[in-house]
């Protein structure tokens, strides 16, 4: 899926977003369907799907993809400072991932165009095993919260429960619900 990261790569290329501003977003659930090319339902109101991942788009030009992926040993959420297509192959052709612009969704406007005042990663840990990993990001403006995290629901149709350190990534909109998730405290 992703190349291999260090913990301290990755906390580099999370401060990279802090200050900067949101100027687009993609994601990329997957297509199913009889011939491959139904977009998969990402929209559940409170958290989206983006199964294979998020792609942010910066004022300044920069792309971040947000991806899931086991440089930590178990599945967590991995970012790059680089686009999309440097992680996915098969983009667009049927069974693989669809690109899906969700700049203008209500659910991102508090980020959208505002600067990026605190981002912050929430790792798991697992001391008996020495293994920490990086279950989700946190992106904050003055105006709204939004967490990009590795996980899914635990049945479909989705229900109350969520598991975490899976090979989904999933996008959460509010404090409460990143709380149901599981998603643990941010650094």
């Amino acid at each position: 899926m992703s190349s291999s990261l260090t913990a301290v790569e990755y906390e580099r290329t999370v401060a990279l977003l802090r200050g900067r501003r949101i100027r687009r977003i993609i994601y990329y659930p997957l297509m199913g369907g009889d011939d491959g090319c139904e977009v998969e339902n990402w929209d559940f109101g409170l958290w989206h799907q983006p199964t294979m991942g998020v792609e942010l788009f910066t004022d300044d030009g920069a792309r971040f993809s947000a991806v899931w992926g086991s440089s930590f040993e178990h599945y967590g959420l991995e970012v790059f400072p680089e686009p999309m297509t440097a992680h996915l192959a098969g983009i667009g052709e049927p069974g693989g991932p669809a690109q899906v612009e969700v700049t203008d969704h209500a659910r991102w406007s508090g980020l959208v165009g505002r600067k990026l005042t605190s981002v912050g990663i929430a790792w798991s840990e697992d001391p008996e095993h020495n293994i920490r990993v990086p279950d989700a990001i946190r992106l904050c403006s003055r105006e709204r919260a939004v967490w990009i995290a590795v996980g899914r629901p635990a049945a479909y149709p989705p229900g109350e429960a969520f598991h975490l350190g899976t090979d989904d990534v999933m996008v959460v909109f509010t404090a409460e619900f990143a709380a149901k998730v599981g998603i643990p405290g941010i650094r």
